[in-house]
């Protein structure tokens, strides 16, 4: 039985998490949920779940969340403090870590600090302070599995390896659909909405992460991502577009194979992996029929479509803030254009005058990425309002 922390319980993972685990009754118990603003979902999933801890975003959700859950047991709690109580929580041995954005930071790394086994969705821990959590993981004895669908299938394609072993791995290939506009003219593409932004042709997902796939930028961090995760030099990880979105990545190894990990593009499948791990438990995701597989497709990112890659992987090159700067100046970007202050084009364009503007400076410490990270979104703002007049 393992006793399960959900960061972000109300959003896209962390509802494919719940699916999964009440599939397995026998196997998890649900001790917190934490969820944002969306009081009344998280509810309802304490109603079902009856949870130790429920976190909401600050005192105003939590009381009205006490109010959804008299004659509950429940303890409401709220902000950074809550979030931290309750990965912390005695009983919670496994954190599911699906905070969108720089929010999750803090409570994944007091996971990692705490030794728990860390299932993590979450892009921005290790995009913005990789080494330090890393490093934090490595001294705790804390276990960390990929929980993102392209580091899962890389994952799975290592199986027990050891960073002694990197000499035999050639290439890792992340994988990517192209988004929905990876055929559209690119003289259209300032005039794209946000609605035709956020609808993504393979994947269900949050809006934020949705525009992120349409630019690429996802992808750019999740190069990032798997540098820290796997040890490996930014120049021996590419980018393939493969619009069917069946195979999820690949490792090249220096004797030639090619090993690659498929399935429907169905978030279940890798939270189920990270859930159950080192064993298998049915997920609840539909199987893949080969024989109904037809082509698959595979073609070179294009960096003039997709400049995001460009500015993230020489982000990953320099370590240091600048991936915090890339990430902060694109979460300000994005949410912008979700709101209507700028135009769909001009969110690379912030994000690339920002890590102009801001020195790549060595990480050294927590506080220093937080201040980076804050200096950035400052930073962005200001070139936000300048394209608004």
């Amino acid at each position: 039985m393992r006793n399960i922390c959900i960061l972000g319980s109300t959003g896209s993972i962390g509802e494919n998490t719940l699916d999964v685990v009440s599939r397995h009754p026998d196997l998890f118990r649900v001790r917190a949920l934490t969820a944002h603003t969306q009081i009344e979902k998280l509810a309802k999933q304490c109603q079902q779940y009856l949870p130790d801890i429920a976190v909401v975003a600050n005192a105003t959700y939590a009381e009205k969340l006490k109010n959804l859950l008299t004659n509950s047991s429940t303890k409401v709690l709220h902000g950074n403090e809550g979030l931290i109580e309750a990965v912390m929580h005695l009983e919670v041995d496994t954190v599911m870590a699906a905070i969108v954005g720089a929010a999750g930071l803090l409570p994944t790394l007091e996971a990692a600090k705490a030794g728990k086994r860390i299932l993590l969705a979450n892009k921005e821990a290790l995009v913005m302070s990789g080494q330090i959590l890393m490093d934090m993981v490595a001294l705790s004895g804390a276990e960390l599995l990929p929980i993102d669908s392209e580091h899962n299938a890389i994952y799975q394609c290592l199986p027990q390896m050891k960073n002694a072993h990197q000499h035999e791995i050639a290439e890792l290939l992340l994988t990517a659909s192209g988004g929905p506009f990876l055929n559209r003219s690119m003289e259209t593409l300032d005039r794209v909405t946000p609605e035709e932004a956020c609808a993504h042709p393979n994947w269900v997902m949050g809006k934020k992460i949705s525009v992120d796939s349409s630019t690429m930028m996802n992808k750019g961090l999740e190069l990032i991502e798997a540098m820290w995760l796997f040890q490996m030099p930014a120049q021996k990880i590419q980018i393939v577009i493969h619009p069917q979105s069946v195979i999820h990545s690949l490792v090249r190894y220096v004797d030639g194979s090619l090993l690659a990990q498929l399935g429907e593009p169905d978030m279940r499948i890798p939270i189920a992996y990270g859930l159950g791990w080192p064993n298998r438990i049915t997920s609840g995701a539909k199987q893949l029929n080969m024989m109904e597989l037809g082509q698959l497709n595979f073609m070179k990112a294009d960096l003039q479509r997709f400049p995001a890659i460009r500015l993230a992987r020489d982000a990953a090159i320099l370590k240091g803030t600048s991936p915090a700067i890339l990430n902060a100046a694109n979460e300000e970007a994005v949410e912008s254009f979700l709101t209507g202050a700028i135009g769909y084009t001009q969110i690379i364009q912030i994000v690339e005058k920002v890590l102009e503007k801001i020195n790549s400076e060595v990480a050294t410490s927590l506080e220093h990425v937080l201040e980076i990270d804050r200096l950035a979104r400052q930073t962005a703002q200001q070139f936000i309002r300048e394209c608004s007049r």
